[in-house]
């Protein structure tokens, strides 16, 4: 059984009508851990930066479209653009935000080893992409081509302690198109300061608390999906079992300061007059 497919089979019949689509991203937000630290940073930095003009952001690989559509309802002087290689999910996107009359927001098809606006943006934001992506490096350097001075690249990707949930005997794991079982903190902060990012700071997510969560809100319910559709129906009384754990869990990680875990959520920045940190 594999989690993609299980994944798109949800997003299809989810992202039907409007209401359905909203439904979908807040269970999105809820249950997915990630979301819960990306959410996090993104007010952190909005405080933090206080900006006083427009903020030009862009959502690199922007999937479903989830992260887009938070940050055009929380930060109201945002102009967004969404990018991802897939056309079906930008198709789906673009129509999604066009019945909401959201005008602050653009989709694109779009690879990202090619797409490149020069200083262009504010913030970039990339959530579970760059383990997709064999040739990261030139990623990495056209995100700091793109980015304005000061501005934020905030990534969040799976870790080389079993984010990508390989099997060990090299066969595919649970998650499938991956090209890389994940970054290591070092791996990952030598690619971004070679690309020109002065400055990186770099955490686990997805510690004890947040793997067990994971397993509890996605890999047990995916895995009943995998062998049956009719599991569907049983998912909300397993949810309501389970969901005060699952919230006690994801409270722990987002507070908890880990030594490992296998997320890491990685900011860099692209300061002027600056040396780069080695």
């Amino acid at each position: 059984m594999n989690y993609d497919p299980i994944k798109h089979y949800l997003s299809k019949n989810f992202n039907r009508w409007p209401f359905t689509r909203k439904f979908f991203y807040a269970i999105l937000d809820f249950f997915l851990l990630r979301t819960w630290h990306i959410h996090r940073e993104l007010k952190k930095h909005a405080r933090e930066t206080n900006y006083s003009n427009t903020v030009n952001v862009l959502d690199a690989g922007s999937g479903y479209g989830q992260y887009t559509y938070f940050m055009a309802k929380n930060f109201p002087a945002w102009q967004i653009i969404g990018v991802d290689v897939k056309k079906d999910e930008i198709d789906s996107c673009a129509k999604f935000f066009k019945s909401l009359g959201i005008k602050r927001v653009l989709f694109q098809e779009a690879d990202l080893t090619n797409f490149k606006k020069e200083r262009a943006f504010e913030i970039i934001l990339s959530v579970d992409v760059m383990e997709h992506i064999e040739d990261d490096i030139t990623v990495f350097e056209n995100f700091y081509a793109s980015l304005k001075d000061n501005g934020l690249l905030l990534i969040n990707t799976p870790s080389d302690q079993g984010g990508s949930d390989a099997a060990a005997t090299g066969q595919k794991g649970f998650i499938g198109e991956h090209v890389r079982n994940g970054y290591s903190k070092k791996e990952i902060e030598e690619k971004l300061v070679r690309a020109g990012f002065s400055k990186v700071n770099t955490r686990y997510t997805y510690g004890k608390p947040g793997n067990l969560s994971w397993r509890l809100t996605m890999k047990f319910p995916m895995a009943c999906l995998g062998l049956s559709k009719i599991f569907v129906l049983l998912l909300p009384f397993y949810f309501a079992l389970v969901l005060p754990l699952i919230i006690v869990l994801n409270m722990v990680d987002l507070n908890v300061k880990h030594k490992s875990g296998t997320g890491l959520l990685v900011k860099a920045y692209k300061r002027v007059n600056e040396a780069p940190c080695h």
